[in-house]
């Protein structure tokens, strides 16, 4: 069978943070995934990042374009009728613009950030804009842009996870391509002992007051990994709870926290609004570590409960607690299958390549997408 020709790609990152330094949450573990995945399938890709932002590990071949300004504040701690904000030099239009420029000479452009901006551009430019939308309905403003650009242009968007599609007003089925992780980046740990992890962006709604209870409940520690977002928040955390059930980590790249997370016996998610996808989780899972996590947004598209850990009803913590004591009736070996067979780099390269051709060749010749992506 004849392999089609390689595109050729434009990605561009998110403006919260540059690239490695973990202000971008999952979005940048999502990057690192895509761009070397697509590399792999061949295809040609340029990655318009913040300045100072670092190529992925076996992405050499990526033409990196660093643009200069202020980091781009992020729609969490923001309220849900606010408007669209952009800082004075801000990084945002200096990243669209050069993305603009050399998507005039390319296949697509996908974009990576939550923002207003580049899906109002959308119907507004030559070249074709995609967008993997990485958070649910957080924000009015951001509900109604992609509801009325996706009425017209339904094959530019695509999501994580059906829940997460959910949130806004589509007229059509939701393109859903999951997420993908290099999974030989991840070891797999076998030992069901050791402490209690929790990994994630340390600010209000990812709802780490809720880990820190089961850990003092059970009268256990606590590892925290992440960047602390609200340094205030972390300490009424710590305050909650007894002196030294919170060990406070700190961020690592994944070569450094898969080793410590897989040590752990479970891993907690207690998300207080609709999380997109989960990264954490499936990293977890991929060295083995059971997962125990409130049924909200995606993590409840990727625990499979009773399997690869529990799932309990959203901030119920005493199901929360005894969901934890049970972890030791899951086998660590059935996770990381789980991760090798539904979120795999491969997997979700494939998807997203599918995704951008089966969009282009529908506006070519005036079919929906869905009669091209399964």
């Amino acid at each position: 069978m004849k392999r089609e020709s390689a595109l050729n790609l434009v990605l561009v990152s998110t403006p919260v943070g540059c690239l490695g330094s973990g202000r971008g949450g999952g979005v940048e573990l999502t990057i690192a995934s895509l761009t070397k995945g697509l590399l792999e399938l061949g295809h040609q890709i340029t990655l318009v990042a913040p300045k100072g932002s670092v190529l992925p590990s076996g992405c050499s071949g990526v033409d990196l374009r660093e643009v200069e300004g202020v980091d781009q504040p992020s729609w969490q701690r923001r309220k849900f009728e606010g408007p669209a904000l952009i800082p004075p030099r801000g990084v945002l239009p200096g990243l669209w613009a050069d993305a603009l420029d050399l998507g005039g000479k390319a296949d697509a452009v996908i974009n990576f950030g939550y923002d207003w901006l580049p899906i109002w551009l959308t119907k507004r430019v030559v070249p074709r804009l995609f967008h993997l939308i990485s958070m649910g309905g957080v924000s009015e403003i951001m509900q109604d842009l992609i509801g009325e650009v996706a009425i017209s242009a339904p094959s530019r968007f695509a999501f994580h996870t059906h829940r997460q599609a959910a949130d806004f007003s589509l007229i059509q089925e939701p393109i859903v391509v999951g997420n993908g992780f290099d999974l030989g980046s991840y070891e797999f740990q076998s030992s069901p002992k050791g402490p209690l992890g929790w990994v994630g962006r340390v600010s209000p709604e990812k709802g780490l007051e809720d880990a820190a209870a089961v850990a003092a409940a059970l009268d256990d520690r606590l590892l925290v990994w992440g960047v602390i977002d609200d340094p205030a928040y972390a300490k009424r955390v710590e305050e909650s709870v007894p002196t030294g059930t919170i060990e406070w980590m700190g961020f690592f790249p994944t070569s450094v926290l898969q080793l410590q997370l897989g040590a752990c016996r479970a891993l907690i998610n207690t998300p207080k609004w609709n999380e997109a996808y989960g990264n954490v989780i499936v990293e977890a899972m991929a060295c083995g570590v059971p997962v125990v996590a409130y049924d909200r947004g995606g993590p409840g598209e990727l625990i499979v409960s009773g399997l690869t850990g529990w799932l309990v009803p959203p901030n119920d913590l005493d199901e929360l607690i005894s969901a934890t004591t049970r972890v030791d009736q899951i086998d660590r070996k059935k996770c990381r299958k789980w991760a090798e067979e539904h979120a795999s780099l491969d997997i979700f390269a494939s998807l997203v390549e599918q995704w951008i051709r089966s969009g282009i060749t529908a506006e070519a010749i005036g079919k929906g997408p869905e009669e091209f992506f399964s």
